[in-house]
């Protein structure tokens, strides 16, 4: 994904089942109000839900080369594991997807990491992460997504995303077909949303796949804020009647329908991004998703955006700094998705 103030790079083209993970960003949040109003009270269901072993058993290892040109080499299930790269703690269940903070890579080298994505697709409903610590660091760029085939025919929803030391997620939709897809800058200041746009053509290709980004405002939402704050739970709407809604709670500000498994979005508090089904046709943009969860190191846009970060030196330096890496780890306790 790509944020107006950071440096736009060309992304590689993708295959089909890999999907296509484009530097891209923006964020906004509607308010509660005029949420509900825009969708129907429903308790959703729970459809699938991962946890522990599941992310390791249920969900395919991506091990071809990084779309987005970055310094890493994506581990196979097998290697993963036994390079501790991937790994259930037996203590609380959760999981761990990690950047290889111990082996020795040159400068301008690949680190190894880690790729998974979801066996099972999906075409909407209610996905949720719960997280209690994202990769962090200069040079890294982690994200949660989802993608459908033949990028970007069938869209991208950029649920978590966020590069080097940047402070809040960014959030972005990208679509590919001839059925308009957009967000209006003054849409923010009707009330919708929280957050602040970035762009307003979700339209991508190749050469131009900045799509119609979200920026949340709050500092708990990414990085070291969201690792200080025990992590969160991001949560995006797929509701292809009223449009994209995505959450960001603090640990201590989950809803307790949400923690009991048992979600009702129209009680929640104000999303950060909204994208309306009034300027975006979803289902003719967005079907047959399948899920990603990811950590790739500078490539098109956290090499891009280095200078600017305030990070030292070059990014292609950094990536034979393996300290830089210890804390570039996920530990998610679970994602759910409900219908």
């Amino acid at each position: 994904m790509y944020t107006l103030s950071k440096l736009l790079l060309a992304a590689l083209s993708l295959t089909t089942l890999v999907g296509a993970h484009h530097p891209s960003r923006a964020h906004s949040r509607h308010r509660h109000a005029a949420v509900r109003s825009q969708s129907t009270s429903k308790v959703y269901t729970i459809q699938d839900l991962y946890q522990g072993e599941d992310f390791i058993n249920d969900w395919d290892f991506f091990t071809g080369s990084d779309p987005t040109s970055g310094n890493v080499k994506y581990q196979s299930k097998s290697n993963a594991q036994s390079k501790g790269l991937a790994y259930v703690n037996d203590c609380d269940n959760s999981t761990v997807l990690a950047v290889d903070s111990t082996s020795t890579v040159s400068p301008g080298g690949q680190r190894d990491s880690v790729r998974i994505t979801s066996q099972k697709s999906y075409n909407g409903g209610l996905f949720v992460i719960d997280a209690s610590n994202m990769p962090v660091g200069c040079s890294t760029w982690p994200s949660f997504w989802t993608v459908g085939p033949n990028w970007p025919s069938a869209g991208e929803i950029d649920i978590v995303e966020g590069v080097n030391n940047q402070a809040t997620n960014q959030m972005t939709l990208h679509s590919g077909t001839g059925q308009s897809c957009t967000i209006g800058k003054s849409t923010s200041s009707a009330g919708l949303f929280t957050g602040q746009v970035l762009g307003t053509n979700c339209y991508s290709t190749d050469n131009a796949d900045a799509g119609c980004g979200v920026e949340d405002t709050d500092p708990r939402s990414f990085g070291y804020g969201f690792n200080g704050a025990g992590g969160g739970v991001f949560a995006l709407l797929w509701d292809t009647s009223s449009g994209m809604s995505v959450w960001h709670f603090a640990r201590g500000e989950i809803p307790a329908d949400l923690t009991a498994h048992a979600p009702n979005p129209s009680t929640w508090s104000a999303p950060a991004g909204f994208w309306s089904a009034q300027s975006c046709d979803i289902s003719a943009n967005f079907h047959d998703h399948q899920m990603v969860i990811d950590t790739t190191i500078c490539g098109n846009w956290a090499g891009g955006a280095y200078s600017s970060s305030g990070c030292p030196g070059t990014c292609s330096d950094m990536v034979a700094n393996a300290t830089n890496y210890v804390d570039a780890q996920w530990v998610i306790n679970y994602v759910a998705v409900y219908n």
